[in-house]
């Protein structure tokens, strides 16, 4: 292996995101510079927090591409557009474990191996905290170490690991305010949040359909915005995913839409049919969208309030696999909390809970959906109607499928 390259903390930026979006997006790669500076800039995943602006953002990769380190592409569909694709992996010659372990560490900063395993879920699957530490250690074993273990500090359990690509981030002007931990939603593993999800809607199930089933009675923006899927959707299958007792799904197919709703929650799902028995409602997972049946895809896929209980890093997963069944020009429709934020309940409608609810950074979300190959996105942010007990701000963004 050559000499490693010294990376500055610009560098460092740019390469980890984009190695981290060829393995999570991969539809969606090599990037735009519109979406390797939204991805640079993410206030999840990422320590420190960073604005780089966009000049920056391309001198920053011109000048590795002039060392080898990232190509500069065009797109080869649709408009000619450059696009940026790194090469670090292919300089320093990393296995799979190795590459999901230094984009974690490019991003974040020293991490401890618990803390790695977590959040290289995505890139790469460690089945416990000693097969990471194995990796950690050949990686700091070659001839040409790429990690270090730091000293213990007080107060710390586990010694952290950094990588030796240069020096770390330091606090500075384009340093942004931290971030809250929105991963920290998945530290016992995804498995064990779905199913804590599952129990937490399927207990309070009754209570909250009896609250909310007649709520878009007083919510006219929230009207116009599904009024325009049904107008857009044209009499051609639409799906609510994350579905609940229903009534979005309902007023979708009351408004002449052929309308279907999935929820993970089998007791909403009941709770839907008893309540709307001419609708269609099922059990599903929204990572497991499919077609429907007797369509090549979807005109409109609505994830309405359905992603708040995932983590940050979650959420190009979850976007892009609601994105991939929607027919050439077919919209994709989310409703989020927003903020900065992970609420804890633990009960909920007179119920015992176990449920945390994800208050979503708007401009992340919005690069998500760019980064998923998305157009003409549109997106609202409105305040919280503190006459219906509203504490949160509320996103919504819109998308077309590109066709």
């Amino acid at each position: 292996m050559s000499e490693l390259p010294v990376l500055e903390p610009d560098d460092q930026r740019i390469l980890g995101s984009l190695m981290e979006k060829q393995t999570t997006v991969p539809a969606s790669y090599p990037l735009t510079a519109t979406a390797l500076r939204a991805a640079c800039n993410q206030t999840s995943n990422r320590d420190p927090v960073v604005d780089l602006d966009q000049p920056t953002v391309e001198r920053t990769a011109r000048s590795l591409k002039e060392r080898g380190l990232l190509r500069i592409v065009w797109s080869d569909t649709g408009r000619r557009t450059l696009k940026y694709h790194q090469t670090l992996d292919e300089r320093l010659g990393l296995e799979p474990d190795e590459r999901a372990i230094l984009t974690v560490l490019l991003l974040r900063g020293p991490q401890a191996p618990g803390e790695l395993r977590t959040r290289t879920e995505r890139m790469h699957a460690f089945t416990d905290p000693a097969e990471v530490e194995a990796c950690l250690s050949r990686m700091a074993g070659r001839r040409e170490p790429l990690v270090r273990q730091l000293e213990r500090r007080p107060g710390q359990r586990d010694r952290r690991w950094v990588h030796l690509l240069g020096p770390l981030p330091q606090a500075g002007a384009s340093v942004a305010a931290p971030a809250v931990d929105r991963d920290a939603v998945i530290v016992s593993g995804p498995e064990l949040r779905d199913a804590r999800v599952r129990s937490s809607y399927d207990a309070v199930a009754e209570a909250y359909a009896d609250h909310l089933v007649e709520e878009l009675r007083d919510l006219p923006f929230e009207r116009w915005l599904l009024d325009r899927v049904v107008g857009h959707a044209a009499g051609r299958p639409v799906v609510e995913v994350g579905a609940g007792p229903g009534h979005v799904t309902a007023y979708l197919a009351e408004s002449g839409a052929d309308a279907t709703g999935i929820d993970l929650s089998a007791g909403m799902v009941e709770e839907a049919r008893r309540r709307f028995p001419a609708g269609s409602y099922q059990v599903g997972d929204l990572r497991r969208l499919t077609r429907p049946p007797a369509s090549s895809g979807w005109a409109a896929v609505l994830g309405w309030y359905s992603l708040i209980h995932l983590a940050a890093s979650e959420l190009a997963d979850a976007v892009a696999a609601l994105a991939r069944p929607l027919v050439p020009g077919g919209w994709l429709v989310l409703g989020l909390h927003a903020g900065a934020e992970v609420r804890h309940l633990s009960r909920w409608f007179d119920h015992e809970v176990d449920l945390d609810v994800v208050l979503h950074d708007p401009a992340s979300v919005v690069g998500v959906v760019e980064a998923a190959g998305l157009v003409d996105l549109e997106w609202y942010l409105r305040g919280p109607l503190t006459a219906r007990g509203e504490t949160t701000q509320r996103l919504y963004v819109l998308a077309r499928r590109a066709a």
